[in-house]
Protein backbone atom coordinates (compact mmCIF):
# COMPACT_ATOMS: atom_id res chain seq x y z
CA UNK A 1 0.00 0.00 0.00
CA UNK A 2 1.22 3.56 -0.62
CA UNK A 3 2.01 5.43 2.23
CA UNK A 4 -0.67 8.36 3.36
CA UNK A 5 1.03 11.97 3.69
CA UNK A 6 0.95 12.26 7.77
CA UNK A 7 0.01 15.99 9.07
CA UNK A 8 2.52 18.03 11.47
CA UNK A 9 2.80 17.47 15.14
CA UNK A 10 0.67 19.98 17.50
CA UNK A 11 2.25 22.53 19.82
CA UNK A 12 1.02 24.70 22.31
CA UNK A 13 -0.13 28.00 20.73
CA UNK A 14 -0.99 26.44 17.82
CA UNK A 15 -4.69 27.05 16.10
CA UNK A 16 -7.49 24.41 15.69
CA UNK A 17 -10.59 25.25 13.44
CA UNK A 18 -14.14 23.86 14.59
CA UNK A 19 -16.33 22.25 12.10
CA UNK A 20 -19.82 20.34 11.78
CA UNK A 21 -19.50 18.09 8.91
CA UNK A 22 -22.48 15.82 10.05
CA UNK A 23 -25.20 17.33 12.02
CA UNK A 24 -25.12 21.01 13.20
CA UNK A 25 -26.55 20.37 16.76
CA UNK A 26 -23.78 22.20 18.20
CA UNK A 27 -24.89 25.69 17.28
CA UNK A 28 -28.43 24.83 19.21
CA UNK A 29 -29.79 24.26 22.74
CA UNK A 30 -26.69 22.45 23.04
CA UNK A 31 -24.33 25.63 22.54
CA UNK A 32 -23.08 25.62 26.09
CA UNK A 33 -21.58 22.27 25.41
CA UNK A 34 -19.72 23.81 22.75
CA UNK A 35 -18.20 26.56 24.76
CA UNK A 36 -17.14 23.95 27.24
CA UNK A 37 -15.21 21.95 24.49
CA UNK A 38 -14.14 25.02 22.92
CA UNK A 39 -12.22 26.41 26.78
CA UNK A 40 -10.78 22.91 27.36
CA UNK A 41 -9.09 22.97 24.10
CA UNK A 42 -7.54 26.23 25.46
CA UNK A 43 -6.97 25.52 28.91
CA UNK A 44 -6.33 21.81 28.92
CA UNK A 45 -3.64 21.33 25.55
CA UNK A 46 -3.03 25.36 25.40
CA UNK A 47 -4.24 25.73 22.15
CA UNK A 48 -5.99 28.51 20.11
CA UNK A 49 -9.41 27.91 18.64
CA UNK A 50 -11.03 29.56 15.21
CA UNK A 51 -14.99 28.88 14.73
CA UNK A 52 -15.40 28.21 11.01
CA UNK A 53 -18.47 30.31 9.80
CA UNK A 54 -20.86 27.79 9.49
CA UNK A 55 -19.85 25.45 12.03
CA UNK A 56 -22.80 26.52 14.69
CA UNK A 57 -25.71 27.86 11.87
CA UNK A 58 -27.77 25.22 13.38
CA UNK A 59 -29.26 21.72 12.30
CA UNK A 60 -31.74 22.72 9.10
CA UNK A 61 -29.12 25.45 8.07
CA UNK A 62 -26.15 22.47 7.96
CA UNK A 63 -28.82 19.97 6.87
CA UNK A 64 -29.95 22.45 3.74
CA UNK A 65 -26.46 23.21 2.87
CA UNK A 66 -23.85 20.32 2.73
CA UNK A 67 -21.53 22.66 0.23
CA UNK A 68 -20.94 25.32 3.07
CA UNK A 69 -20.15 22.43 5.27
CA UNK A 70 -17.50 22.24 2.65
CA UNK A 71 -16.96 25.38 2.30
CA UNK A 72 -15.76 25.25 6.12
CA UNK A 73 -13.33 22.40 5.95
CA UNK A 74 -11.96 24.11 2.62
CA UNK A 75 -11.34 27.25 4.46
CA UNK A 76 -10.11 25.43 7.13
CA UNK A 77 -7.51 23.16 5.72
CA UNK A 78 -6.41 26.45 3.55
CA UNK A 79 -5.98 28.63 6.27
CA UNK A 80 -2.19 28.90 6.87
CA UNK A 81 -2.57 29.31 10.63
CA UNK A 82 -4.87 26.01 11.13
CA UNK A 83 -2.74 23.15 12.24
CA UNK A 84 -5.88 20.71 13.17
CA UNK A 85 -9.69 20.61 12.29
CA UNK A 86 -12.10 18.60 14.65
CA UNK A 87 -15.75 17.88 14.53
CA UNK A 88 -18.23 18.93 16.48
CA UNK A 89 -20.23 15.83 16.45
CA UNK A 90 -21.56 12.89 14.28
CA UNK A 91 -24.64 12.49 12.19
CA UNK A 92 -26.10 10.37 9.28
CA UNK A 93 -25.51 12.66 6.18
CA UNK A 94 -21.80 13.67 5.67
CA UNK A 95 -21.62 11.20 2.57
CA UNK A 96 -23.75 14.15 0.93
CA UNK A 97 -20.50 16.18 1.09
CA UNK A 98 -18.74 13.74 -0.99
CA UNK A 99 -19.76 16.25 -4.67
CA UNK A 100 -18.82 19.56 -3.16
CA UNK A 101 -15.07 17.73 -1.74
CA UNK A 102 -11.99 19.22 -3.39
CA UNK A 103 -9.22 15.99 -3.21
CA UNK A 104 -6.44 18.29 -3.90
CA UNK A 105 -7.24 20.64 -1.09
CA UNK A 106 -7.06 18.22 0.83
CA UNK A 107 -4.18 16.58 -0.31
CA UNK A 108 -2.23 19.78 -0.74
CA UNK A 109 -2.92 20.84 3.00
CA UNK A 110 -1.66 17.93 5.32
CA UNK A 111 -3.33 18.22 8.68
CA UNK A 112 -4.53 16.35 11.77
CA UNK A 113 -8.52 15.83 11.39
CA UNK A 114 -10.08 14.51 13.79
CA UNK A 115 -13.76 12.56 14.54
CA UNK A 116 -15.63 8.76 14.34
CA UNK A 117 -19.44 7.81 13.29
CA UNK A 118 -20.70 9.50 10.79
CA UNK A 119 -17.32 11.20 9.99
CA UNK A 120 -16.32 7.69 8.07
CA UNK A 121 -17.36 9.29 5.39
CA UNK A 122 -14.37 12.34 5.60
CA UNK A 123 -11.95 10.18 6.94
CA UNK A 124 -12.50 8.17 3.47
CA UNK A 125 -12.36 10.91 1.45
CA UNK A 126 -8.99 11.99 3.18
CA UNK A 127 -7.70 8.27 2.90
CA UNK A 128 -8.74 8.97 -1.26
CA UNK A 129 -6.82 11.92 -1.15
CA UNK A 130 -3.62 10.07 0.51
CA UNK A 131 -3.88 11.91 3.87
CA UNK A 132 -3.63 10.34 7.07
CA UNK A 133 -6.79 11.46 9.53
CA UNK A 134 -7.49 10.21 12.72
CA UNK A 135 -10.42 8.40 13.96
CA UNK A 136 -10.75 10.38 17.06
CA UNK A 137 -12.55 12.64 19.77
CA UNK A 138 -15.21 15.45 19.05
CA UNK A 139 -16.28 18.43 20.45
CA UNK A 140 -19.63 18.02 21.67
CA UNK A 141 -18.24 14.18 23.03
CA UNK A 142 -14.93 13.79 24.59
CA UNK A 143 -13.77 17.58 24.82
CA UNK A 144 -16.68 18.52 26.77
CA UNK A 145 -16.79 15.42 28.88
CA UNK A 146 -18.88 16.52 32.43
CA UNK A 147 -16.65 17.74 34.96
CA UNK A 148 -13.46 17.01 33.35
CA UNK A 149 -11.64 15.05 30.34
CA UNK A 150 -10.84 11.75 31.10
CA UNK A 151 -7.00 11.26 31.68
CA UNK A 152 -7.04 7.99 28.76
CA UNK A 153 -7.68 10.16 26.49
CA UNK A 154 -6.23 13.49 27.28
CA UNK A 155 -2.97 10.57 27.09
CA UNK A 156 -4.01 9.46 23.69
CA UNK A 157 -4.64 12.88 22.22
CA UNK A 158 -1.19 13.85 23.74
CA UNK A 159 0.67 10.91 22.15
CA UNK A 160 -0.94 11.29 19.14
CA UNK A 161 -1.17 14.56 18.15
CA UNK A 162 1.51 16.02 20.17
CA UNK A 163 4.77 14.02 19.86
CA UNK A 164 6.01 12.55 16.84
CA UNK A 165 7.96 9.46 17.90
CA UNK A 166 6.12 6.33 17.65
CA UNK A 167 2.72 6.02 19.77
CA UNK A 168 3.26 2.79 21.27
CA UNK A 169 1.36 0.34 23.15
CA UNK A 170 -2.49 1.48 23.24
CA UNK A 171 -4.55 -0.89 26.16
CA UNK A 172 -7.76 -0.62 26.47
CA UNK A 173 -9.52 1.73 29.18
CA UNK A 174 -9.68 0.36 32.29
CA UNK A 175 -13.08 2.39 33.10
CA UNK A 176 -16.14 2.94 30.61
CA UNK A 177 -18.67 6.17 31.14
CA UNK A 178 -22.51 4.94 30.83
CA UNK A 179 -24.02 6.65 28.00
CA UNK A 180 -27.23 8.36 29.25
CA UNK A 181 -27.19 11.36 30.90
CA UNK A 182 -28.79 14.24 29.19
CA UNK A 183 -27.06 17.37 27.54
CA UNK A 184 -29.08 19.62 29.51
CA UNK A 185 -26.73 22.20 31.50
CA UNK A 186 -28.69 21.58 34.65
CA UNK A 187 -26.32 17.87 34.78
CA UNK A 188 -22.77 19.73 33.39
CA UNK A 189 -21.19 19.31 36.85
CA UNK A 190 -22.86 15.84 37.39
CA UNK A 191 -19.60 13.07 36.76
CA UNK A 192 -21.28 10.04 34.53
CA UNK A 193 -21.05 6.91 35.94
CA UNK A 194 -18.18 4.61 34.69
CA UNK A 195 -17.80 0.87 34.99
CA UNK A 196 -15.16 -1.58 34.91
CA UNK A 197 -13.83 -2.90 31.13
CA UNK A 198 -11.72 -5.99 31.49
CA UNK A 199 -9.30 -5.26 28.73
CA UNK A 200 -8.63 -6.21 25.49
CA UNK A 201 -10.35 -10.43 24.72
CA UNK A 202 -9.32 -12.37 21.86
CA UNK A 203 -12.04 -14.08 19.85
CA UNK A 204 -9.84 -15.70 17.05
CA UNK A 205 -6.41 -16.37 15.74
CA UNK A 206 -2.81 -16.97 17.02
CA UNK A 207 0.46 -15.01 16.94
CA UNK A 208 1.15 -11.33 15.46
CA UNK A 209 -0.57 -9.58 12.82
CA UNK A 210 0.81 -6.48 11.67
CA UNK A 211 -0.71 -3.79 8.75
CA UNK A 212 -1.78 -0.43 8.24
CA UNK A 213 -5.05 1.04 9.81
CA UNK A 214 -7.82 1.33 8.19
CA UNK A 215 -11.73 1.37 9.28
CA UNK A 216 -14.58 2.93 11.48
CA UNK A 217 -17.81 2.84 11.97
CA UNK A 218 -19.78 -0.21 11.19
CA UNK A 219 -23.36 1.76 9.93
CA UNK A 220 -20.54 3.72 7.37
CA UNK A 221 -19.27 0.78 6.42
CA UNK A 222 -22.77 -0.79 5.12
CA UNK A 223 -23.73 2.29 3.50
CA UNK A 224 -21.05 3.98 2.06
CA UNK A 225 -19.59 -0.23 0.41
CA UNK A 226 -21.25 0.63 -2.77
CA UNK A 227 -20.75 4.18 -3.14
CA UNK A 228 -17.35 6.10 -4.72
CA UNK A 229 -16.79 7.07 -1.07
CA UNK A 230 -15.82 3.90 -0.03
CA UNK A 231 -11.99 2.62 -0.42
CA UNK A 232 -10.55 0.79 -3.07
CA UNK A 233 -10.52 -3.35 -2.48
CA UNK A 234 -6.36 -2.94 -2.36
CA UNK A 235 -6.59 -0.65 0.49
CA UNK A 236 -6.97 -3.53 2.93
CA UNK A 237 -4.57 -5.72 1.21
CA UNK A 238 -2.12 -6.17 4.87
CA UNK A 239 -4.48 -4.04 7.26
CA UNK A 240 -5.31 -4.07 10.56
CA UNK A 241 -8.83 -3.42 10.31
CA UNK A 242 -9.95 -1.41 13.40
CA UNK A 243 -14.54 -1.56 13.32
CA UNK A 244 -16.65 -0.45 15.99
CA UNK A 245 -20.76 0.25 16.29
CA UNK A 246 -22.88 3.08 16.96
CA UNK A 247 -25.47 3.91 19.63
CA UNK A 248 -28.30 2.32 17.22
CA UNK A 249 -27.46 -1.05 18.55
CA UNK A 250 -28.00 -2.91 15.41
CA UNK A 251 -29.50 -6.54 16.61
CA UNK A 252 -27.91 -9.67 16.39
CA UNK A 253 -29.12 -10.86 12.98
CA UNK A 254 -28.55 -7.86 10.95
CA UNK A 255 -24.27 -7.54 12.33
CA UNK A 256 -24.32 -10.88 10.94
CA UNK A 257 -25.17 -9.22 7.71
CA UNK A 258 -22.71 -6.28 8.30
CA UNK A 259 -19.61 -8.37 9.13
CA UNK A 260 -20.97 -10.95 6.51
CA UNK A 261 -20.31 -8.49 4.10
CA UNK A 262 -16.51 -8.51 5.00
CA UNK A 263 -15.68 -11.84 3.48
CA UNK A 264 -18.44 -11.39 0.43
CA UNK A 265 -16.61 -8.32 -0.40
CA UNK A 266 -12.78 -10.62 0.02
CA UNK A 267 -11.82 -7.95 2.83
CA UNK A 268 -11.38 -10.85 5.11
CA UNK A 269 -9.10 -12.08 2.58
CA UNK A 270 -7.07 -9.32 2.03
CA UNK A 271 -6.33 -7.99 5.93
CA UNK A 272 -4.07 -9.51 8.73
CA UNK A 273 -6.03 -8.74 11.60
CA UNK A 274 -9.11 -7.16 13.05
CA UNK A 275 -9.62 -5.08 16.24
CA UNK A 276 -13.20 -4.06 17.19
CA UNK A 277 -14.51 -1.75 19.53
CA UNK A 278 -16.57 -2.55 22.45
CA UNK A 279 -21.15 -1.90 22.05
CA UNK A 280 -21.95 1.09 23.88
CA UNK A 281 -23.03 0.09 27.09
CA UNK A 282 -22.51 -3.20 26.36
CA UNK A 283 -25.41 -3.39 24.54
CA UNK A 284 -25.86 -7.07 22.45
CA UNK A 285 -21.67 -7.22 24.08
CA UNK A 286 -21.84 -11.48 24.24
CA UNK A 287 -24.17 -11.78 21.03
CA UNK A 288 -21.73 -9.60 18.93
CA UNK A 289 -18.68 -11.70 20.10
CA UNK A 290 -20.84 -15.06 18.99
CA UNK A 291 -21.54 -13.08 15.72
CA UNK A 292 -18.09 -12.27 14.70
CA UNK A 293 -16.70 -16.49 15.58
CA UNK A 294 -19.32 -17.27 14.12
CA UNK A 295 -18.47 -15.60 11.12
CA UNK A 296 -14.83 -15.95 10.81
CA UNK A 297 -14.96 -19.48 11.07
CA UNK A 298 -17.38 -19.10 7.74
CA UNK A 299 -15.24 -17.28 5.76
CA UNK A 300 -12.06 -19.78 7.20
CA UNK A 301 -10.10 -16.99 9.10
CA UNK A 302 -9.74 -18.87 12.29
CA UNK A 303 -6.34 -18.25 12.41
CA UNK A 304 -6.70 -14.17 11.86
CA UNK A 305 -6.07 -12.18 14.96
CA UNK A 306 -9.29 -10.81 16.34
CA UNK A 307 -9.41 -8.52 19.01
CA UNK A 308 -12.30 -7.18 20.85
CA UNK A 309 -13.62 -5.07 23.52
CA UNK A 310 -11.45 -1.92 22.00
CA UNK A 311 -11.73 1.94 23.48
CA UNK A 312 -12.45 3.54 20.29
CA UNK A 313 -15.43 5.18 18.63
CA UNK A 314 -18.42 5.31 20.53
CA UNK A 315 -16.92 4.84 23.82
CA UNK A 316 -15.52 7.59 26.16
CA UNK A 317 -13.14 7.82 27.44
CA UNK A 318 -11.17 6.92 23.92
CA UNK A 319 -7.98 6.34 22.11
CA UNK A 320 -7.27 7.96 18.86
CA UNK A 321 -6.56 5.48 15.75
CA UNK A 322 -4.55 7.71 12.97
CA UNK A 323 -5.34 6.06 9.71
CA UNK A 324 -2.94 4.40 7.62
CA UNK A 325 -0.13 3.91 10.44
CA UNK A 326 1.50 0.40 11.52
CA UNK A 327 0.16 -1.48 14.07
CA UNK A 328 0.51 -4.82 15.68
CA UNK A 329 -2.00 -7.29 17.38
CA UNK A 330 0.22 -9.76 19.29
CA UNK A 331 -2.36 -12.66 20.82
CA UNK A 332 -0.12 -14.20 23.30
CA UNK A 333 0.26 -10.97 25.21
CA UNK A 334 -2.63 -9.34 24.41
CA UNK A 335 -1.03 -5.58 22.91
CA UNK A 336 -2.47 -3.78 20.60
CA UNK A 337 0.35 -1.26 19.67
CA UNK A 338 0.76 1.38 16.92
CA UNK A 339 4.37 0.66 16.10
CA UNK A 340 4.75 4.49 13.60
CA UNK A 341 4.60 7.83 14.40
CA UNK A 342 1.37 9.98 14.01
CA UNK A 343 2.03 13.17 12.60
CA UNK A 344 5.61 14.17 11.75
Amino acid sequence: MERLIKPSKLSKGDTVAIVSPSSGYAGEEVLWRTEVGIQRLKEVFGLKVKVMPHALKGSDFTYNHPEKRVDDLHQALEDPEVKAIICTLGGDDSVRLWPYIDLNIIRNNPKIFSGYSDTTALHFMFYQAGISSFYGPLLLTDFAENVSMDDYTVQSINQTWFQNGPVGNVPASPQIRKYGLKWDEKNKHINRESFDSNGYEILNGKGKATGHLIGGCMELFHSLKATDVFPDKDVFEGAILFIETAEVHAPPWLMEDYVRAFGSMGIFDKINGVIIGRPQDDVYYEEYKEVWVKMLKEWNQEDMPVFYNASFGHNEPKCIIPYGAQAELDVDHKTFKIIDNAVN
